[in-house]
């Protein structure tokens, strides 16, 4: 599973943000780790310079083999809070995903 991150000009210490998510995702996506061939992670600040609330936004798409990608969106206050977010989503969407392919 081959794990790509993308950040704005405003996401700080990527470096070690893509250290410790790369590995948070690898934990938290294991169990469909054979299913998947690409993670992207797109984190930003949707305000950029201004503050607001829930500005910080973690976009997450994974790509299947021989299926559609499926993506989901969180926003939060803070960039952890978001990839936390958006990691549960995608864990949802997947098992979802291949508990209605088991069905048919």
């Amino acid at each position: 599973m081959q794990i790509q991150f993308n950040t704005d000009s405003t996401i700080e210490g990527h470096e070690r943000l893509q250290a410790y998510f790369t590995e948070e995702l690898e934990k938290s996506l294991s169990r469909f780790e054979d299913k998947i061939t690409r993670v992207e992670v797109h984190l930003g600040d949707e305000n950029k310079d201004k503050f607001g609330l829930d500005d910080k936004r973690c976009l997450i798409e994974v790509r299947l083999a021989g299926l559609n990608p499926l993506a989901v969106t969180h926003n939060a206050d803070t960039i952890e809070k978001a990839f936390s977010g958006a990691t549960d989503k995608i864990k949802k969407v997947l098992s979802t995903t291949f508990e209605k392919m088991k069905s048919h």
